[in-house]
């Protein structure tokens, strides 16, 4: 049996893109769609006829009807046996149509440019799916804000450098994430905005073909576009294109698309540097396992996964940008096939990144005891200007209290590296330096002394910023994300 044989009886002998068959949500597939994406084509095509017919052109209701009638029935079948002889696919699909509304099949694409369907429908198609990706993102927020709140005042070490530095919480610190995609959230609003209809303008967007069929009439065809972009639910055309929408539009989109997977892939690597720690953790279900050699391992593949997919979408960027730069006058094709795959997929694989990051943030797990001894463990050095105000304010001296403080932590530093427990706190009680304080030492080392404003910039953020938007969009629910495999 030869391999082409094999592929047609088994699909599991051909090659399948795992974004569809592992990574993104039926939603997006759905999407992106061969049968979608030819519904909308002949949505488009119904628009038109519906709109030259209103206009004056000589179109029958029956044949419309006919148009409306199969315009559910796509045969595939017979679409591809047309592409094949033609190596034109919207030919084929109108050949197709034509087959199944015969008495409509003369007036099927009047007018028109392979770029009508092609390009409108790609619009339409990337409004929708923005719109998902906005209230996967509005899930994300949510979920994280949820997060700040339970833990806004819990302490924890902060790190800069991968570093001690000084506490925050984990609270604050999940409020960075917000941030990002807040900010995420505002540029793909208006991106959205940018995202307008190419309309009904030919083949080199002169509309020539269109004034030819309204007689030379201006009115009647500046009345087509705005009907036809109308009835597809745009509220702006294009003033202006060459056979395309400019191509920069796919390049801002994608920087979009680009920008939420860079915050994606931020938030995971904390969590997975955290996991390292053991200090926090992603879901991990009861039959989950870690790893097929190490039974004991609990991987954080989701947080892995984020970064891997966000890093395919960072990298694809490139691509629309190229086509933006590489598009002769009105139009060259050898962005077609690339903006087929690059388009699609980093819809797709940006889907799965914000299934994957709502289901994490849903389920985030802290360890609060690990977090407070890290903290522990480094707040005789972090606590040593607070230490040495007290003593100077139990009486000793300021220089010699910090020389001794410098001594105790170089010491301390010392047993550390040696694998011993931190011996600062109990050196500083037996110093006679610090015998003013040494019946404050816990008080004076007591974490939620030295987190400065962070509970409370959690609620002013969230009070100022988050909760607003989240009252804006109260409705939008994009479920708990899908891990698929």
């Amino acid at each position: 049996m030869s391999p082409d044989t094999k592929s047609a009886t088994n699909p599991d002998a051909t090659y399948v893109s795992p974004l569809s068959s592992r990574y993104a949500s039926a939603g997006m597939r759905r999407l992106f769609s061969n049968e979608h994406r030819a519904g909308v084509w002949r949505d488009l095509w119904i628009a038109l006829a519906e709109a030259e017919r209103e206009l004056g052109l000589d179109i029958s209701e029956s044949q419309l009807a006919e148009l409306r009638a199969t315009k559910d029935t796509i045969d595939f079948a017979s679409v591809a046996r047309h592409e094949q002889e033609l190596r034109h696919d919207v030919m084929a699909h109108v050949h197709a149509w034509g087959e199944l509304a015969p008495n409509a099949r003369g007036i099927l694409h009047l007018g028109a440019t392979s770029c009508y369907v092609t390009d409108n429908g790609d619009l339409a198609i990337f409004r929708d799916a923005l719109d998902l990706v906005r209230a996967q993102v509005i899930g994300v927020i949510r979920n994280l804000r949820d997060f700040a709140v339970r833990h806004r005042a819990t302490p924890a070490l902060g790190l800069t450098h991968y570093q001690p530095a000084q506490a925050t919480t984990v609270g604050k610190r999940a409020t960075l994430w917000i941030q990002d995609l807040v900010a995420d959230l505002e540029d793909l609003e208006q991106a959205r905005t940018q995202i307008r209809f190419r309309g009904v303008k030919g083949t080199t967007g002169t509309q020539a073909s269109f004034l030819a069929l309204f007689d030379g009439d201006h009115a009647k065809v500046r009345a087509l576009d705005a009907a036809v972009t109308k009835r597809m639910g745009f509220d702006r055309v294009f003033g202006v294109t060459g056979q395309t929408y400019p191509r920069k539009l796919d390049f801002r989109i994608g920087q979009v698309l680009s920008s939420i997977c860079q915050s994606a892939h931020k938030f995971a690597v904390d969590l997975r540097l955290s996991a390292g720690r053991r200090e926090m953790e992603e879901p991990f279900e009861a039959k989950q396992i870690g790893s097929s050699a190490m039974p004991w391992k609990r991987n954080p593949m989701r947080s892995e996964r984020i970064c891997s997919l966000a890093r395919y979408v960072i990298a694809a960027l490139d691509n629309p940008a190229q086509t933006a730069a590489q598009q002769w006058f009105e139009r060259t094709l050898d962005d077609s096939a690339n903006r087929r795959i690059s388009m699609a997929e980093m819809y797709l694989a940006t889907d799965a990144v914000l299934q994957l990051y709502l289901n994490v943030s849903g389920g985030l797990v802290v360890h609060e005891k690990v977090v407070e001894k890290h903290l522990v463990d480094e707040l005789p050095f972090l606590a040593s200007e607070n230490l040495m105000m007290a003593a100077v304010q139990g009486g000793a001296d300021r220089q010699d209290v910090h020389e001794a403080l410098r001594l105790h932590a170089r010491r301390a530093s010392d047993a550390v590296h040696q694998g011993l427990a931190n011996p600062m706190t109990a050196n500083l009680a037996a110093d006679p330096a610090f015998a003013g304080v040494k019946g404050q030492l816990d008080a004076l080392l007591d974490p939620a002394r030295y987190v400065g404003r962070a509970p409370e910039q959690v609620d002013e953020y969230l009070a100022d910023e988050v909760d607003p938007l989240l009252a804006r969009w109260r409705d939008l629910d994009a479920g708990g994300g899908d891990v698929r495999v």
